[in-house]
Parts: structure tokens; C-alpha cells; sequence
């Protein structure tokens, strides 16, 4: 068994959509004091990305991924299938034009993650199939399975998990400390019952706190050079 397998369910990164990787990196700056350095190109799904450590007590290997589609690469998705994260969606991406780089989903990192998909659709969740995707990196390559439905739904408003396991290498590993540090990530929405049973499933109830509110929204409270900061993902608009 690999050291990443190990690891129990936990947070593994929060997934900030940017426009295009310069307006991401900006708003990194602006937002936490701090400029991202790492990063690499997503074959798969025609994205690349920009990441930096916010691992933490609470969250002992967990990261913050903006990520945006690769202008200059295609997708070797089927031509039927959409990005992940909701990506393709044109609602998303307006609101990202007009309102800048979002706080839109994350990543629940688990040692066996056929077997939550299955946790899952007992309760009637289908996360969507296994894929197995990667992506170079200056300290080698980087390998993962992860969950990602044909149409690219993130489900329940971005508030349900994508899943991933990973191989032998995290990107944390390598990953200098940034300064910044995830807190608490709070999750809220007029399904909780449901999200709370899925999180159950998932293993990651303990990490993540729970409520009810007529409005999906995903909150993450982060400590950085300049002090708190909490990032909130999109209200949707009536």
C-alpha cells in the first residue's frame, strides 16, 4: 500500500475557477497576499491549473487548486462529455466573467474510492464513473483516479464532493508552505439531510460542518499573511 493510500477521508483541496490562469493568479494575490507558483496542464479535460499548500492542523494535507481551461490544448474527452467542476456550463463561466474568480467546489480525498461511489449510489447519489487522470510536474508524475460524471455535474450546488484517490505521490508533498492556512470549510444547503448522509458515506463528516439554508453555499476560512479571510462560493441569483 502507497503512503497516499493511507490516509483516511479528509479535505484534499478546494477548487477556485478562474477565467484564465493570469486573472486567478491575480486574484490570489489580492485575496491571500501570496503568489501561486505550482501548477501543470490536465490533458484529460483541456485544463491547467495553479496551486499552493493550505494544509493546516485541522487540514493536514490539503491544497487550493485555480483552475482554468487551457486555451491551448483540446479536451481527449469524448466529444459527448463535459469538463469537471462544471467547467462547460455557460451560467458558470458568466458569472465567473463578470464577477472574477470563484470559490466553486472540492475535493474529498479517500483511500478507496470505488468503494464510496458505491457508498453513495446506495443513497441514491451517482458521483459518476472512475476516471484515471494525470499530469507532469517537475518533480515527476502526478497519477489519480477521480470521480467525474459524463455531463460534469458537480452535484448539490458544488456542496457534494468530487472524490479522488491518489497514487503514490500528493501534490502537498512537494509543496512549500504558502503562509496561508485552510481553518474550517462549511457547507450549507436546503438539502442537509442529504448532504450530511453523504458526507457520512464519504467519511469526511468530522471535516466539514453541515447546515441547512435556503441558499447552496460553500464557505472556507482560511488564515493568511494578512490576517482571516473566508471565501464563499456563488448565490445563486433568483
Amino acid at each position: 500500500m502507497t503512503a497516499a493510500a493511507v490516509h483516511a477521508p479528509c479535505v484534499d483541496h478546494l477548487v477556485v475557477l478562474a477565467a484564465d490562469l493570469a486573472s486567478g493568479v491575480a486574484w490570489c494575490e489580492r485575496s491571500f497576499g501570496i503568489t501561486p507558483t505550482a501548477g501543470g496542464e490536465h490533458p484529460l479535460m483541456g485544463t491547467h491549473n495553479r496551486i499552493f499548500n493550505v494544509s493546516s492542523p485541522a487540514h493536514p494535507r490539503a491544497y487550493l487548486e485555480i483552475i482554468a481551461i487551457n486555451p491551448g490544448a483540446s479536451s481527449a474527452r469524448p466529444a459527448s462529455a463535459r469538463r469537471w467542476f462544471d467547467m462547460d456550463d455557460a451560467t458558470l463561466q458568466q458569472q465567473v466573467a463578470a464577477h472574477g474568480p470563484q470559490l466553486i467546489h472540492w475535493v474529498a480525498s479517500v483511500p478507496d474510492v470505488a468503494e464510496r461511489c458505491a457508498a453513495l449510489a446506495a443513497l441514491d447519489i451517482d458521483r459518476g464513473p472512475v476516471l484515471t487522470a494525470n499530469r507532469p510536474t517537475p518533480n515527476g508524475l502526478l497519477q489519480w483516479q477521480i470521480t467525474v460524471r459524463e455531463d460534469g455535474l458537480r452535484l448539490m450546488d458544488g456542496c457534494l464532493p468530487t472524490l479522488i484517490q491518489w497514487g503514490a505521490v500528493h501534490p502537498c508533498d512537494s509543496l512549500p508552505a504558502s503562509g496561508v492556512q485552510l481553518q474550517s470549510l462549511a457547507l450549507q444547503h436546503p438539502q442537509a439531510a442529504t448532504l450530511q448522509a453523504a458526507c457520512d458515506a464519504i467519511g469526511v463528516a468530522s471535516c466539514v460542518g453541515v447546515a441547512a439554508g435556503g441558499v447552496p453555499r460553500i464557505t472556507a476560512q482560511l488564515s493568511t499573511p494578512r490576517g482571516p479571510v473566508a471565501i464563499t462560493s456563488f448565490t445563486p441569483q433568483a
